[in-house]
């Protein structure tokens, strides 16, 4: 069973960093492309940044660019979401998930989802 196991989230100010990571564990890592998803407060969810399953192709929302940066070890079943400059509007409860395909833009197809985390920046 593949357990996605998120940490790093809590309350900072604007223009703090944080650091969130994500462990993928119960089969090979390096088989899944890891996605991290946001929902604000009454707002959609949003496909915030992925990573494909070799770490040589990213995306990132327009939103978070430049200042977030997501990279994986795949030697320890993680990946990390670099979060720089935080904006109150980055203020959302962020999931992760991974999946056997690469920047799936339907939510429900992907496989394995860790519990969500509080990323709340104060201004």
């Amino acid at each position: 069973q593949v357990l996605v196991v998120p940490s790093g989230g809590g309350m900072v100010q604007a223009g703090d960093s944080l650091r969130l990571s994500c462990v993928v564990s119960g089969d090979t890592f390096s088989k899944y492309a890891v996605t991290w998803f946001r929902q604000g407060p009454g707002e959609e969810s949003e496909l915030v940044a992925a990573i494909n399953q070799g770490g040589d192709s990213t995306y990132y929302a327009d939103s978070v660019k430049d200042r977030f940066t997501i990279s994986r070890n795949n030697a320890e079943n993680t990946v990390h979401l670099q979060m720089n400059n935080l904006l109150p509007e980055d203020t959302a409860v962020y999931y992760c998930a991974a999946d056997l395909s690469w920047l799936n833009w339907n939510l429900a197809e992907y496989r394995y989802w860790g519990p969500g985390i509080q990323v709340t920046v104060s201004s």
